[in-house]
């Protein structure tokens, strides 16, 4: 990809981008990462079950709160 675009320098930005969205932007959700799930799981175990719907009124305004700081990182290192 990197010819098609202007070399390496070019392609950095969506590097990030493609990273940063892919690792903050499952945490939004239960089943949007592994992670999460595991330690559901482990929760439920051991007497804590952990909901879908409550997990995701915590979960999703924090995960956006990530991914637009990630962003504005992206934004300022890259574009300014």
């Amino acid at each position: 990809m990197a010819p098609v675009y202007g070399g390496l320098q070019h392609i950095e930005p969506l590097w990030w981008s493609l990273a940063l969205g892919a690792c903050l932007g499952g945490n939004g959700t239960l089943i949007g990462a592994s992670a999460n799930l595991i330690v559901a799981g482990m929760a439920e175990r051991a007497g804590y079950p952990i909901r879908f719907l409550p997990f995701m009124a915590m979960a999703f305004p924090l995960m956006l709160m990530s991914i637009a700081i990630s962003s504005g990182y992206v934004y300022l290192r890259y574009f300014m």
